[in-house]
């Protein structure tokens, strides 16, 4: 039987690494071991990379580069979907990329599980709502910026609701590329 392969997104510029310390964490949790991922990874040029670290339950497998260019996102598909689990950083995406699949005209979909905003199909997502940025307690995947910026006490965890979404001021999208990334001038799709 095959085993269950994970993998981690990590931000390479000018030969410096990102965040490693949460990407470790990340690993840790998910297969239970402490494993050093400065160990693996050597950018190969000063350019801006996504490096793509293949994991499994006993180890490195194995670790990729692509040139990484953000990409322009808008408007938003809102889409409910009860039933996902994407807990861990699978490196098997098809149920969150069926979901992708279904923004129509839309740059990007969010995620709402039982009636609470989750995440994008690439990202965290974060709300301006009563004067302090929140993002979701209930999100799909705990991830590495998320999680930086809750230590960091810039976010705060709360359980979002489609009309908080709504109402709120501004949003903004956080992954290990774009970091806390402010949208303006959005809109979304129900």
């Amino acid at each position: 039987m095959e085993s269950i392969k994970y993998f981690e997104t990590i931000k390479c510029d000018d030969f410096e690494v990102f965040n490693l310390e949460y990407h470790n964490k990340r690993v840790a949790n998910t297969i239970g071991l402490n494993i050093n991922l400065q160990e693996y990874i050597y950018p190969i040029s000063d350019e801006l990379l996504r490096c793509k670290v293949i994991y499994d339950e006993s180890g490195i497998i194995d670790v990729l580069y692509y040139p990484y260019k953000k990409r322009e996102i808008k408007n938003f598909k809102i889409i409910f979907e009860d039933e996902i689990d994407y807990s861990k950083k699978y490196l098997d995406r098809e149920n969150l990329d069926k979901l992708f699949e279904k923004r129509g005209s839309c740059d990007e979909v969010i995620i709402v599980k039982n009636g609470i905003v989750t995440d994008t199909s690439i990202a965290n997502i974060a709300i301006f709502y009563e004067n302090l940025w929140i993002t979701s307690t209930n999100c799909l995947l705990n991830g590495t910026t998320k999680a930086r910026l809750i230590e960091e006490k810039r976010l705060i965890q709360k359980d979002i609701t489609l009309e908080m979404l709504k109402k709120s001021s501004r949003i903004a999208l956080m992954n290990a590329m774009i970091g806390f990334d402010e949208i303006e001038d959005y809109s979304f799709k129900v």
